[in-house]
């Protein structure tokens, strides 16, 4: 299809039984892709007892462009030559907005607000996509996707909040704190359409290493301004073992390969789809807590654990059940 708007030209669906099962497949990467976020807890418990979380970025940053990014870069070089400065701005859409920036508004917002309001509100990411993508892609929506979108929506919220109700009275929205979640959300849901269309313009190797590359200067702006100090410990001990082995694991799964598998997947999948199959980060997240960190999971958890996964499954079906070519 071809993107009016910005200028890019989005790479379109075959219509046969191969594309149709390519199509299907590629949902489920972004499934998976997503989930792999989840498991970050499992290294970053470890890590944020000696760093940041901003050292922790940058430090993931660099061990990537030194050892993945320049490489594939370089290897793909030819495909930079026809970029335009459309294709730039989505780029640091992708590698500034949605990393970077969407996690400092939303940290921000998490101290300077309601916390439920703030987490209520971030739930909305979905909404921006589905908007995005359709002014931007004119990506048309799968059947029934408004009644899908509302029962994920209620699955992400029971994950959350259970059946209590997170906020006492409306005032509690308008907060500075509320309008720095909504910002988050923005930048994540637009995030997820400018992935789309820039994998429609190059190979998802690539966007994935220009992800970092770009991220690299602002990284290193925001871990100089915090002014931390840098707390590794001692070369040779156990200690630093332990932190270069969780670093390196954090990089390789919930990093690297997580979004080389979420971008493989989202050259097949419409943003406005993929921004629901995201879905399965919060529902890993809440697994990893139950199960390592021993956090009981609720009944109202399970039942929104389950509502997701039924969206997931009917979206996936109504995927290989149509013709990739109808979009």
């Amino acid at each position: 299809m071809s993107n009016v708007n910005t200028g890019v030209e989005v790479k379109p669906y075959d219509s046969d039984t191969q594309a149709s099962r390519r199509f299907k497949g590629g949902f489920w990467l972004v499934v998976l892709g997503a989930a792999l976020w989840g498991v970050d807890p499992l290294f970053r418990v470890i890590l944020l007892k000696n760093l940041t979380s901003a050292q922790i970025v940058l430090l993931r940053t660099r061990l990537f462009i030194s050892l993945i990014a320049i490489p594939v870069l370089w290897k793909n070089r030819m495909e930079l030559k026809g970029l335009g400065w459309n294709h730039v701005g989505a780029l640091l859409f992708i590698s500034w907005g949605g990393s970077a920036l969407a996690t400092v508004l939303f940290t921000m917002g998490l101290s300077s607000g309601n916390l439920n309001a703030v987490l209520l509100l971030q739930k909305l990411q979905p909404l921006f996509a589905i908007i995005l993508a359709s002014l931007l892609l004119k990506e048309k929506l799968p059947r029934h996707f408004g009644i899908l979108l509302v029962i994920a929506l209620a699955g992400t919220y029971l994950l959350t909040f259970g059946l209590t109700l997170p906020i006492g009275h409306w005032n509690e929205f308008i907060q500075v704190g509320s309008l720095l979640s909504l910002g988050a959300a923005a930048l994540w849901g637009g995030s997820t359409v400018m992935g789309r269309l820039m994998v429609g313009k190059l190979k998802y190797e690539t966007v994935t290493s220009l992800r970092f590359v770009l991220a690299l200067p602002l990284l290193t702006v925001i871990t100089w301004s915090e002014g931390a100090a840098w707390n590794m410990p001692a070369w040779g001990t156990g200690d630093f073992a332990l932190v270069s082995l969780n670093l390196i694991g954090q990089a390789l799964l919930p990093g690297l390969l997580s979004l080389l598998v979420y971008y493989k997947g989202l050259t097949t999948t419409k943003a406005s789809v993929a921004t629901l199959a995201e879905l399965s980060f919060p529902m890993v997240g809440v697994l990893i807590n139950w199960i390592v960190f021993q956090q009981v999971v609720t009944g109202p958890q399970l039942l929104g654990f389950l509502l997701i996964w039924i969206v997931l499954f009917i979206i996936s079906r109504q995927q290989s059940e149509a013709s990739p070519s109808l979009q």
